[in-house]
């Protein structure tokens, strides 16, 4: 049995992401407010809006491995 100072592989995965949920909703605030400013650096805009899509991939990945396939 895992001593009480080690985290099991599930706790991890939700340590991280909880953390890329985080980031993610930082970028979409970044993006929001970027795109309220009179003129946009549309390159930026499209880096952060790369940037969150990869995050999101990345918290669909980790939810599902957390989340156990049910057979219908």
């Amino acid at each position: 049995m895992n001593a009480p100072s080690e985290m099991s592989r599930e706790d991890v995965l939700r340590v991280k992401l909880e953390a890329l949920r985080h980031e993610h909703r930082d970028l979409d605030e970044a993006i929001e407010a970027l795109g309220e400013r009179v003129t946009v650096d549309q390159l930026t805009l499209k880096r952060l809006k790369s940037q969150k899509l990869r995050l999101k991939d990345q918290i669909a990945r980790i939810e599902d491995e957390l989340t156990p396939d049910i057979i219908a």
